[in-house]
């Protein structure tokens, strides 16, 4: 399918690896030109020249961290007028509620909500005024069944969830869709750390660990980024449009919920 986006302008957040990388590739597949971002140089580069041989966009990779304002002023710089922004980043890490404390909860809400705002808040005027702009939120299934562990990540992606629900009918009228993906478990470095740290409290392998939570999942496996990549790159096609304020759930099914 034609998603009638070649030649679009596209940033993706966090997209050195896993998913943010998969949204990346599935957009340059369909003929964007991106500006991507994130901390590690060495990793950044070597996506932004494996995506330029293979799809032959022009890639800016900028390494900087998005969460902060000097890292964010970098990356729209780089990408100017940009048509499609995908907002992306690493959850914050697992505990138990006595864990956290009120800095813990600024950490996580700096990365997972303040910073994709301030995002939506720099390239949505633009959107408007030119009559069409994609905005994609990665969140978490934990917004719609909150994971008991994750409690900073459940909190701060839900506070986005509500910001995105409000801004997508503003905008919508001048052209503009936002929606939010919520990923169940992908096969990415995330995932390992996850598994690898319950492999640790049970004393198992991380493979068993791997086994036992694939088997929870109705598709009996992990996603894989390339089919999360390619959701993404739909909700940013021309044939997304009447698409406004919806969360996408990407679990295999593990959440049993008809709404």
């Amino acid at each position: 399918m034609d998603l009638g986006i070649s030649g679009k302008r596209a940033i993706v957040c966090a997209s050195s690896k896993g998913l943010g990388l998969g949204c990346a590739r599935a957009l340059a597949e369909a003929g964007v030109d991106l500006v991507i971002n994130a901390r590690g140089i060495e990793a950044l580069e070597a996506a932004a020249q494996s995506i330029r041989e293979e799809f032959g966009v022009t890639v800016s990779a900028v390494a900087a961290d998005i969460t902060q304002a000097e890292g964010r002023a970098a990356v729209l710089k780089a990408a100017g007028s940009a048509d499609i922004l995908v907002n992306n980043a690493g959850g914050p890490p697992p505990g138990m509620w006595t864990d956290w404390s009120r800095e813990d909860f600024i950490r996580a809400l700096d990365a997972n909500m303040l910073t994709p705002i301030a995002m939506m808040q720099a390239v949505l005027p633009g959107m408007m005024d030119r009559g069409w702009g994609r905005v994609v939120n990665i969140t978490s299934q934990s917004v719609k069944a909150p994971i008991p562990q994750l409690g900073l990540s459940n909190s701060a992606r839900a506070g986005l969830t509500g910001f995105v629900g409000g801004t997508s009918r503003q905008v919508a009228p001048s052209g503009v869709t936002i929606n939010n993906m919520q990923p169940g478990i992908h096969a990415t470095d995330r995932a390992d750390s996850l598994d690898a740290g319950v492999a640790k409290a049970e004393g198992i392998s991380v493979e068993e660990a791997r086994q036992r939570r694939a088997a929870t999942i109705p598709a009996r496996r992990y996603g894989t980024a390339e089919e999360f990549g390619a959701t993404c790159a739909f909700l940013c096609s021309q044939h997304a449009g009447f698409i406004v304020g919806q969360n996408i759930l990407l679990d295999g099914g593990a959440i049993n919920s008809t709404m």
